[in-house]
């Protein structure tokens, strides 16, 4: 596997069961971690490519935010627009095809903190800039527990966020 760190994906075969139904993966992510949180990880079109092209009919994928690629220079708040951004490029890469007939990224879910209020407005015309053709809408994780032993979700520690005014205006 390249860079390494990727054998988990081959753990379990999955056998074609009808390879003449046509699927839209409706959600997967991709992520080169080589030398962040997960070192010498990296699922990218090469290897979504491997897989769509595994037997299955796959024509299509939607790809939903996993805090991969964000900018690292701007405001904050603008940092989720990097992932769009690259995300838009592997999908054109992908509609060349010459990773196969299937079209990768299709549809793109990005990130864009709700917690802003109004202030979020600008980050979601410049996600929808970003990929005027593909981008969908965000997802905002709001997954939160008192228990230490519990992991909350690394965007939005924030415990009681959708009760909160702010929130809410986003």
């Amino acid at each position: 596997m390249p860079y390494g760190g990727n054998d988990w994906l081959a753990l379990t075969p999955e056998e074609t069961l009808d390879p003449d139904l046509p699927i839209c993966d409706p959600h997967h992510h991709f992520w080169d971690y080589r030398t962040a949180r997960i070192p010498f990880q990296r699922y990218l079109l090469h290897e979504l490519a491997d897989d769509m092209n595994s037997g299955h009919n796959v024509r299509s994928t939607v790809f939903v935010e996993a805090r991969s690629m964000y900018r690292i220079d701007g405001p904050d708040e603008m940092k989720p627009v990097g992932e769009v951004e690259f995300v838009q490029g592997l999908a054109a890469a992908s509609a060349t095809g010459l990773y196969g007939p299937g079209r990768a990224a299709a549809a793109i879910v990005g990130h864009a903190d709700l917690n802003l209020g109004d202030g979020v407005k600008p980050v979601l015309e410049a996600l929808q800039s970003a990929s005027p053709n593909r981008f969908r809408g965000i997802r905002h994780t709001v997954t939160w527990d008192d228990n230490p032993d519990v992991e909350n979700t690394p965007a939005h520690k924030i415990k009681g966020q959708m009760s909160s005014d702010s929130f809410r205006a986003g």
